[in-house]
């Protein structure tokens, strides 16, 4: 089999195995759902043209959210502003999060997503429907007052309730 044809094949596991996460991390890091598959592909792109600058010492997702990390602040300097919360700083942080993941014996990214969904199904209808909200549908605190009726105030607690209780789900469910 031919290097290239080898190396195409060790990067595409590369890349499933590391999706998931790379894909989360996105939609962390960006406003709009629809810029999330746009920045993946072009991480995709750029790792893939620049994989001889990989050091196949260290981990590859970390390689590829630096790259996304670059891609997402160019996005934000084209655009001419940026969220007042992405800054290289935090998006350092959000990294450094990822990263835990990969640290832990027996818990990938995945057995993390079922724990998460899991959590999510122990919520009542009313927090989880907000959570869905927030991060399934792309929506603002104040769109969500507007659909339900509710103030933004009343809107922002609960948010802020289910994330607490999704986060001590989390917590009790990951082992340690």
């Amino acid at each position: 089999m031919p290097f290239r044809s080898r190396a195409r094949g060790v990067f595409e596991i590369l890349v499933r195995e590391n999706a998931d996460m790379l894909t989360a991390y996105l939609r962390s890091s960006l406003d709009h759902t629809a810029d999330v598959d746009d920045l993946f592909q072009e991480t995709m792109l750029v790792a893939w043209r620049r994989i001889d600058d990989y050091d196949r010492d260290r981990p590859f997702g970390p390689w590829l959210r630096g790259i996304a990390r670059h891609l997402v602040l160019a996005h934000y300097r084209k655009q001419g502003s940026a969220p007042q919360w992405c800054t290289p700083e935090v998006l350092d942080a959000l990294d450094r999060r990822y990263e835990m993941f990969s640290h832990r014996s027996g818990d990938t990214f995945r057995d993390r997503l079922d724990a998460l969904l899991t959590c999510l199904g122990k919520l009542s209808d009313r927090l989880r429907g907000v959570i869905e909200m927030i991060y399934a549908r792309d929506m603002t605190y104040g769109e969500i007052a507007i659909a339900t009726s509710e103030q933004e105030s009343t809107i922002r607690k609960r948010a802020q309730r289910a994330r607490a209780l999704l986060h001590d789900c989390l917590f009790e469910e990951t082992p340690r």
